[in-house]
């Protein structure tokens, strides 16, 4: 879709026409932050913390809504998206273990997105589609995607406003249904404290800015800005180009986020504090099904995806657990078309391989499918939503492969010309992301430091070893684009300058 420039508003301030050409990337980027691996962290952060994390959710997107600024602008101003510049400028070992990561991180979402579905399909059905039927269901929305994706990217697009919409719709159904205190919302968004906090809210903590900041996303939005006409050569078109998507991202990041707060405060004021013996009794009384779900024990409530829509059946009735099915289902058949496009982008990029969008999205849907499915088939919805903490520490830990590279790339001059990050982009763009590197290396040790296993133990410290030697690799490299000239021993680090490529990335078939 070509952005004709009418003189009318070339030089306005600000034109809607113009917004709304350039509308349509942010939101397929803002799914992310929507996923059932989100939807889940929110929901335990409300049960576990009350509304005393709603200003960490904030600062997390915040923070998302910067690093894809950059992303953004890279894609606008290069031509090229990250995967591509990627390939083009680190050398074959490093850019072939980048690319094994990215795809870990991508797969890793997938399967929560293919568990969400599942669940959802489960709560819809009153348990008669059993979890591995549901995980089953979710290969035919592989074919759903290739169906709509036949009919070009705009139409795509207006399918993902679709389903937001319905997540918007059933979450805040659920938020005027239980109508949390908004005094409380609003001093939880704003006032960052956290009184009384134990490791359980920290750790919380730590698993909201993990599951909002998603790595592959930053690729996925890199590629496509590219989607839009935009003239390279022509300085003021870019700057224009760039001020839009920017508000566009904004715009979209600012519904996911209430999206999510609706999600947070619910669970915050029906369930924070409850008891095991609370919800058990309140179950049996209203004659559901799954009251045998939470043991009569005067333990803190635990919820995740599953046990959150029958909590909510419970104490609101059916028409609360069903309405937050078909939440989930929205989430989880969003994210799955996201992550499929952001594989493509990645595959493309690193390897320069163009397989077919069949035979790509059969291939990541299959391998997120066969590990879902065995745990769905042997285990019961515990283990499902236990395996999902497992997913969201991998994705924490492949952040470092995504925000350095942004980060090192949108600092070079010779790449980026005059739109090359200034000193505060570089200094803040750095800062965050040592935040939001340590936040998440936290998160792993508390996870892996609750295995109580002498083997699991040595086995993650010789992982860590090789983990944090290439993240120093790639922080040297980024360090001599950020200035750092010194640290350029031998003068063997070479960043050659843009090839403009005005193709765009291949969205119809």
């Amino acid at each position: 879709s070509c952005l004709d420039s009418h003189s009318d508003d070339t030089d306005a301030l600000f034109s809607f026409r113009k917004l709304w050409a350039f509308t349509g990337p942010g939101f397929l980027m803002s799914i992310a932050y929507l996923d059932p691996g989100n939807i889940e962290s929110d929901l335990q952060s409300g049960a576990r913390a009350g509304f005393k994390l709603l200003w960490v959710l904030l600062g997390a997107t915040i923070i998302g809504l910067l690093l894809q600024r950059l992303a953004a602008r890279l894609g606008v101003v290069t031509g090229m998206h990250l995967a591509e510049v990627c390939n083009r400028h680190y050398p074959t070992v490093p850019r072939i273990i980048l690319w094994l990561m990215v795809e870990l991180a991508i797969i890793g979402s997938d399967m929560q997105e293919v568990i969400g579905s599942a669940i959802a399909l489960n709560l819809l059905s009153v348990g008669r589609i059993p979890l591995w039927a549901g995980v089953l269901i979710t290969i035919i929305d592989t074919f759903v995607f290739l169906f709509l994706d036949k009919y070009g990217l705009r139409k795509l697009e207006a399918f993902f406003g679709f389903l937001i919409t319905i997540m918007a719709l059933s979450f805040g159904y659920e938020y005027v249904r239980v109508a949390p205190n908004q005094g409380e919302v609003l001093k939880g968004m704003f006032v960052p404290y956290c009184s009384g906090c134990g490791p359980t809210q920290l750790e919380q903590a730590v698993g909201v800015v993990g599951a909002v900041i998603m790595p592959h996303n930053i690729y996925l939005h890199s590629a496509l800005v590219k989607s839009r006409d935009i003239n390279r050569e022509n300085k003021k078109e870019v700057k224009e180009a760039n001020k839009y998507y920017f508000i566009e991202s904004s715009i979209a990041l600012f519904v996911s986020f209430l999206i999510n707060v609706f999600v947070v405060a619910v669970f915050a004021e029906a369930f924070y504090g409850r008891t095991n013996m609370e919800v058990s009794l309140q179950c049996n009384e209203t004659g559901s099904a799954h009251s045998e779900l939470f043991p009569a024990n005067n333990e803190t409530l635990e919820v995740d995806i599953y046990k959150g829509g029958v909590v909510l059946g419970c104490f609101f009735g059916p028409a609360a657990l069903y309405i937050w099915a078909i939440g989930i289902l929205a989430a989880g058949q969003s994210s799955t078309m996201t992550g499929t496009y952001s594989g493509q982008f990645v595959m493309e990029g690193f390897l320069n391989l163009r397989w077919s969008r069949f035979a790509r999205v059969l291939l990541t849907r299959s391998i997120a499918i066969f590990p879902t499915l065995l745990v769905a088939v042997f285990q019961d919805v515990q283990h499902l939503t236990g395996m999902n903490d497992f997913l969201n520490v991998l994705q924490s830990m492949q952040l470092p492969f995504a925000l350095i590279p942004i980060l090192t790339f949108t600092s070079l001059t010779s790449l980026m010309n005059d739109f090359a990050n200034g000193l505060v982009w570089k200094i803040g763009g750095g800062l965050v992301i040592l935040v939001v590197c340590a936040i998440n290396m936290y998160f792993v040790v508390v996870y892996v430091t609750a295995l109580n296993s002498i083997v699991l133990y040595v086995f993650s410290a010789l992982l860590s070893i090789a983990y944090l030697s290439f993240v120093s690799y790639l922080v040297w490299r980024c360090l001599i684009a950020l200035g750092v000239s010194r640290l350029d021993f031998r003068g063997s680090v070479q960043y050659p300058p843009a090839v403009l490529m005005d193709e765009q990335p291949e969205f119809d078939s």
